[in-house]
């Protein structure tokens, strides 16, 4: 088999409502889907983050492409090694392992999907095989107010979800009232928070002190993530368990993130990481530290949830509560699987490849949901 082709999409999927978070309000999940094409008729999917700039996503996999054709896609960790050494390192000057990880991330899912098909096998298998039956997520609330979200939550705590998250980092009076209301409304739920780096430590120290009362079971990336020193001064006096999120996205960030004992789990995903394999390294190295690794999720579509599914079926120190995002959209651009949470929890996706099927009309309605927007 050898790759023939690959093929860049820019596509815009609507939020069902607006998505407001520290940094302001996100109306729409904007992403690239990448299809790698085979001289046997077999196509792989996968998807990278469109932003900043879906053309300049388009451009660089466009670069990729010939580096790719006539290649084996069995070969998927010499070809995405090359790919990143050809563009982000071998210069010296274009070094960028955080954006490159965004940008190989769809390429290398798209790979794996096409070798999944080629056997007829679900990715986790051909991984070694799932270690879990299922996977658990918590409970995403949405809403601007905290009357808002702590309606939603009570809906999320009727549908059987036993973890509850929430963005905070809007300013201290509105955090605290957002917490204490969803603290009301959850009653002994977990609950855990976002500020999304929002918090110098000093700021972190006092905010975390004062919400502490309302039973915090983790508080995500409260600082600037280019400082893991931050974190770690915030780590070591908190009484609340921290977690690392932006902080992490390669395997060397997780060593540094492990060593300075940072944090108390480690968020993660395929877009940080640049794919499953380099997120299943980073994940063993987080093992080896005795942290577990929470699913992080981006504005992104169902093939994401079933490509870090899959992932996470295969490592043994997943978290119970972990983030899916495409349920946060008015419409998928898959047909299948069934991604609706059932008690808080998603079966591991069944094979081939990725395990997913697109849904053609929805990816056309996206792509010109794109055009139409005016994003480049």
């Amino acid at each position: 088999m050898k790759i023939t082709g690959l093929v860049c999409t820019p596509l815009l999927v609507p939020n069902r409502v607006p998505y407001y978070w520290a940094h302001g309000i996100i109306m729409g999940a904007t992403v690239v889907l990448v299809e790698v094409q085979t001289d046997e008729g077999i196509s792989g999917y996968g998807e990278c983050m469109g932003t900043p700039s879906a053309a300049a996503i388009c451009n660089y996999l466009e670069l990729a492409e010939k580096m790719i054709v006539g290649r084996d896609p069995f070969e998927n960790a010499r070809l995405l090694r090359e790919v990143y050494h050809r563009f982000f390192q071998a210069h010296g000057n274009c070094s960028a392992p955080r954006y490159a990880g965004m940008l190989l991330a769809g390429l290398e899912m798209a790979l794996w999907d096409v070798m999944g098909k080629s056997t007829g096998k679900a990715v986790h298998e051909l991984l070694g095989g799932a270690l879990h039956d299922e996977i658990g997520y918590f409970g995403f609330v949405q809403g601007e107010t905290p009357e808002e979200l702590s309606a939603h939550a009570r809906i999320l705590c009727e549908q059987g979800c036993e973890v509850i998250y929430a963005k905070v980092g809007r300013g201290d009076e509105l955090d605290y009232q957002i917490v204490k209301s969803l603290r009301e409304t959850i009653g002994n739920r977990r609950l855990r928070i976002d500020p999304n780096e929002h918090w110098d430590p000093q700021t972190a120290v006092r905010m975390i002190s004062k919400l502490s009362q309302f039973d915090i079971d983790f508080v995500e990336q409260p600082s600037h993530c280019e400082s893991i020193s931050a974190l770690a001064q915030i780590h070591a006096v908190s009484p609340v368990a921290i977690s690392a999120d932006q902080a992490v996205f390669t395997p060397f960030d997780t060593y540094d993130v492990c060593r300075e004992k940072a944090a108390d789990i480690i968020v993660l995903g395929l877009h940080e990481t640049g794919g499953i394999a380099r997120f299943r390294q980073c994940a063993g190295i987080a093992e080896a530290a005795g942290l577990n690794i929470c699913l992080h999720g981006l504005h992104e579509t169902g093939i994401t949830t079933c490509a870090i599914n899959q992932a996470a079926a295969t490592i043994p120190n997943i978290d119970d509560g972990n983030q899916y995002m495409n349920h946060l959209l008015s419409w998928d651009i898959i047909d299948s699987p069934d991604l609706e949470l059932r008690n808080g929890k998603l079966p591991v996706i069944s094979g081939p490849g990725l395990g997913f099927s697109l849904n053609m009309e929805a990816v056309e309605k996206a792509k010109q949901g794109f055009l139409e927007s005016g994003q480049s």
